[in-house]
């Protein structure tokens, strides 16, 4: 059976979305745990998993899975009949993939340096800087309305969140906002929120 560990107002948020987006949410238990929470509030709990005491983590029998892009990845090949994902052989896997990986590896590193001020020539060397980032998406969603084309994907779940989480405070073109707005206008999105 598929368990999920998740703290309510975390990153593990998206994930609760997609499992509704997915149509699974009754088929996965979601375990709500404590976390430690930058403002120094919360805790480690040992009712979670997770190595490090983070969330999201998935479990599935005796296997695991962690990180969100590797979570979401498992998840859309799980249950591909929602069409949220890619699947192998699919001829929008690879930029399926790269939009998780890019996420995970390139914009959120970005935009926590942007966001804290830090900078160094290694950083934008290797990562690349904020402002390249953005105007990644925006070549994009000039010509489309998700980043897959017309349809709505578990990669925009992810790659919109901190759009939507920080708002104001993630600088963004015309074309990334009412891309957000699109991705925060679901019914999976209001009922997470309700709840």
């Amino acid at each position: 059976m598929l368990t999920f560990y998740h703290a309510p107002n975390s990153r593990s948020t998206s994930v609760k979305v997609l499992l509704h987006e997915l149509g699974v949410a009754d088929q996965v238990k979601t375990v709500t745990v404590n976390i430690p929470r930058q403002d120094g509030s919360g805790a480690r709990d040992p009712a979670n998993p997770h190595p490090e005491g983070k969330v999201p983590y998935l479990t599935d029998g005796t296997d695991h899975v962690r990180e969100r892009a590797a979570i979401i990845l498992y998840l859309t090949d799980r249950f591909p009949a929602a069409g949220l994902g890619r699947p192998v052989g699919d001829p929008q896997r690879g930029a399926y993939l790269s939009w998780l990986f890019w996420y995970q590896g390139v914009f959120e590193p970005v935009a926590i340096l942007s966001w804290t001020g830090l900078s160094h020539p290694a950083f934008t060397a290797s990562w690349r800087d904020y402002d390249t980032a953005i105007q990644r998406l925006d070549e994009v969603l000039t010509q489309q309305p998700y980043l897959l084309g017309k349809e709505f994907s578990a990669a925009d779940l992810l790659c919109s969140g901190p759009f939507a989480w920080f708002g104001d405070q993630m600088p963004a073109t015309p074309a990334i906002l009412d891309w957000v707005a699109r991705c925060q206008d679901r019914e999976a999105v209001r009922l997470v929120a309700e709840r």
